[in-house]
């Protein structure tokens, strides 16, 4: 049922943008207090059609990165000067049954990371986010999860030997891509 309530959506509305016409067809008499009724039918059907896409947009992705921005910039320049020292490189895969991420320094080699922890959500919905459980092994982290064909945002936080947070939002693709 829900496949089909655009379309009648679309035909409700459509009717009721003919219905004028249907009107002045039926009783030969179409006045201007009739086209006033109409027209603030139609911006009053649009007006609330626009509220209810807001209510619905905000309400599934509030579009908070942190909960206090002004708190976060006031340390921002100097984790980002501490982050840009380690010169760590995150990058994911997915073969379809298992997430990994290879954390790469400077020369290329494994970083020496002493904790990761990683959300995969969506970008537009928090609904689907999973925090999964990473195993080093061989200098990648592995994790077993399945994830829908689409894209996803992995938001990686990792902590480094000295004690440096490292922190990255990966924007990866999963599934089949149409070129």
């Amino acid at each position: 049922m829900s496949g089909i309530m655009p379309y009648l959506l679309v035909l409700g509305v459509a009717a009721l943008f003919g219905l004028p016409f249907l009107i002045f067809a039926l009783s030969k008499r179409f006045t201007g207090r009739h086209m006033l009724g109409f027209a603030g039918a139609m911006f009053g059907i649009i007006i609330v059609v626009n509220i209810v896409m807001a209510v619905k947009a905000v309400g599934t992705f509030p579009g908070l990165e942190v909960a206090n921005s002004y708190i976060a910039s006031q340390s921002f320049d100097r984790e980002r000067a501490a982050q840009t020292e380690l010169g760590w490189t995150v990058t994911p895969s997915y073969d379809g049954q298992e997430l990994t991420l290879r954390i790469a320094d400077t020369d290329g080699l494994p970083a020496r990371v002493k904790s990761l922890s990683a959300t995969v959500g969506r970008p537009t919905h928090v609904r689907d986010d999973v925090t999964p459980d990473f195993v080093y092994e061989g200098g990648l982290f592995h994790a077993p999860m399945r994830l829908e064909p689409g894209v996803w945002i992995i938001h990686v936080t990792a902590v480094a030997a000295d004690g440096t947070e490292f922190r990255q939002r990966i924007d990866h693709f999963a599934g089949a891509r149409v070129n």
